[in-house]
């Protein structure tokens, strides 16, 4: 069988190796309000081994076929099933029979942030998500307003979930070892992840804002043809950046009472 390291290297995958760490990892799974995991990227299974003695209902997903095989051989386990898939494109309303479930994994750092983006469209069914990120992308996803870091992965995430930056991992525990460190962190779904606003609008909002960080609101979001009067509001006289997640909601909000449509 091919070498699963060498084989999965065009992905963007850096194996884990350090036990310690992977256990670690698999310890971030709070087990809230959820008894399914979805592991993304299991590579040869080193967080898998711990994940799968949590009394848990375990997905390890993985588009590599080699990491598949390697798995399906070293780790049989009732309560553990493999998947050959693209978790970017997979029908997620097809696992663990429309309950609950978290995510977890070692995420393939090329793209970490897509899958962020798709957990927020599946955030009624994820109330928890932890796992690896190259380290400037977990303090992107978890910074707050007034730091050029903060952006628009930032907002959206943290308008539905709670973001903890937990812990640094260094390049040495990795097979490869990547140039960067890692961060591991854990997102935990608001009791209340519903929005006051236009959702899509809110969306628009923010990726429009940040497309032009250095302007003022009132420059950026020309394209939203705001009346005279919402521009003279002194929230518009604002960067992006120094607008917390509330206040994009209640911008958000005064734009839809502008009767801007989220189509327009």
């Amino acid at each position: 069988m091919q070498d699963p390291v060498r084989a999965k290297k065009h992905l963007g995958q850096h194996f884990l190796h350090d036990e310690r760490i992977a256990e670690k990892i698999g310890d971030t799974l709070t087990l809230d309000g959820y008894e399914n995991v979805l592991e993304i990227g299991p590579g040869m299974g080193v967080l898998t081994k711990y994940i799968i003695q949590k009394p848990l209902s375990v997905i390890a997903m993985d588009l590599d076929t080699e990491s598949i095989a390697y798995l399906k051989q070293h780790y049989p386990n009732d309560n553990l099933t493999i998947l050959e898939a693209d978790f970017l494109k997979f029908d997620l309303s097809t696992i663990f029979n429309n309950e609950p479930f978290a995510i977890t994994g070692n995420f393939p750092y090329n793209i970490s942030t897509q899958i962020v983006f798709r957990t927020l469209e599946y955030r009624h069914r994820i109330p928890e998500f932890t796992g690896m990120f190259q380290k400037e992308v977990a303090q992107r996803i978890c910074e707050k307003e007034g730091s050029k870091t903060y952006g628009i992965l930032s907002v959206l995430t943290q308008a539905f979930y709670e973001a903890e930056y937990l812990f640094t991992v260094k390049p040495g525990v990795f097979n490869p070892p990547p140039k960067v460190d890692s961060g591991v962190l854990r997102l935990r779904r608001k009791d209340n992840f519903t929005l006051p606003c236009d959702e899509a609008l809110f969306f628009r909002v923010v990726k429009t804002a940040f497309q032009q960080r250095r302007k003022t609101l009132r420059n950026s979001l020309k394209t939203f043809n705001l009346s005279d009067k919402l521009k003279e509001d002194t929230i518009f006289a604002q960067r992006p950046e120094q607008l917390s997640v509330t206040e994009f909601i209640h911008l958000t909000q005064k734009i839809q009472d502008d009767g801007i449509s989220t189509h327009r």
